[in-house]
């Protein structure tokens, strides 16, 4: 459901699909982090994340127009799409602007490194001037950041906190993406995709860009987590306690998602199993068990990740992962896990 894949092209600037099918590795946060419980508030609201990433990866090549002609000094390189960005005459590129400071400067060569593959690349490149304005160019179309929706789980008012996802952003390799902060707004779901056997199904939502829920501040295995702004609004929220997993019982719990709009509705699930330590955080086997919550989605959909699972009125989790073969199922993360997490 918040790995990254699925493109909301119309209204991002980048891709990210918040899927989770494989392996994480848990969060070296100490135990004793726990937030106030009398400060917790029950998410289950859409989230539009804009995440600014520590690479920059080459989204396409295009030609710089210079005084004798069109030229790109990328492709002549032997730069191509899916190249990260690493250095430039050994200088470290975390964003664009990077790119850009490094060659205007005076070299007497130049030469780039970019990771393929697993591997890094180191390829000598000669910058052209731009007949407009001037300035040396290299020819890459690139992006640093990225975009999508998912959920949030919690918000932990007194500390200024908010949890979300509970999973990692990660790229199109399933490696966790490391950010440099980025932007968190409530979004509205206007649009679902039914999810079917072996094709998940996907939530469309709209950012509200003058709605801030907070800033981005760490995506770890346990999820994405931020600094609440203080604008943020928690008297439409419920206040609720943690559960402990040693608490959990195989059988009926609920999840707050928001499959339309901008408000959470409750849906009838069912613990089929709990595993306590998994090392994946996969701490809960659930099941869709809401009528009106199948005729919708026929189960859990990308954009899902971070709703928030309830048992005898304490939040004990959230859900991470779909079952692609079959959408009725997935795995929840438990809640000390989160609340451990920042």
């Amino acid at each position: 459901m918040f790995d990254g894949k699925k493109v909301l092209k119309a209204v991002f600037k980048a891709a990210l699909l918040f899927l989770a099918v494989i392996a994480c590795s848990l969060c070296f946060i100490s135990i004793e982090a726990f937030a106030d419980e009398d400060s917790l508030y029950l998410g289950g609201f859409p989230a539009g994340f804009a995440l600014e990433t520590t690479t920059v990866e080459v989204v396409g090549l295009c030609d710089v127009i210079t005084e004798g002609g069109m030229c790109s000094p990328a492709r002549d390189a032997g730069i191509k799409s899916g190249d990260i960005i690493d250095k430039i005459n050994g200088e470290e590129v975390n964003k664009t602007a990077d790119i850009n400071e490094i060659i205007s400067r005076e070299y007497r060569k130049y030469e780039i490194s970019v990771k393929r593959g697993g591997a890094t690349v180191t390829m000598p490149i000669i910058p052209a001037k731009e007949l407009t304005s001037g300035g040396k160019r290299i020819g890459v179309l690139v992006k640093d950041s990225i975009s999508g929706v998912g959920t949030v789980t919690y918000v932990d008012k007194a500390a200024g906190k908010f949890a979300s996802l509970g999973h990692p952003v990660t790229d199109s390799e399933n490696k966790l993406i490391e950010i440099n902060g980025g932007t968190v707004y409530n979004s509205l779901i206007y649009d679902v995709k039914k999810g079917m056997r072996g094709t998940p199904g996907e939530l469309r939502g709209a950012f509200e860009t003058g709605s801030i829920i907070g800033k981005a501040k760490i995506n770890c295995s346990c999820g994405v987590f931020g600094e609440l702004s203080k604008d943020f609004n928690c008297s439409k929220l419920t206040k609720i306690s943690k559960g402990s997993i040693d608490e959990v019982q195989i059988g009926t719990a609920y999840i707050y998602s928001t499959v339309y709009g901008k408000d959470a509705t409750k849906y009838e699930i069912s613990i089929v199993k709990v595993d306590k330590g998994n090392k994946d955080n996969r701490n809960f086997v659930i099941k869709v068990e809401d009528k009106a919550l199948l005729d919708k989605t026929g189960g859990i959909v990308q954009g899902m990740s971070g709703s928030p699972i309830v048992q005898n009125g304490k939040l004990i989790g959230a859900v991470t992962h779909v079952f692609v073969n079959d959408p009725t199922r997935g795995y929840g993360i438990g809640i000390d896990n989160m609340l451990n997490s920042y």
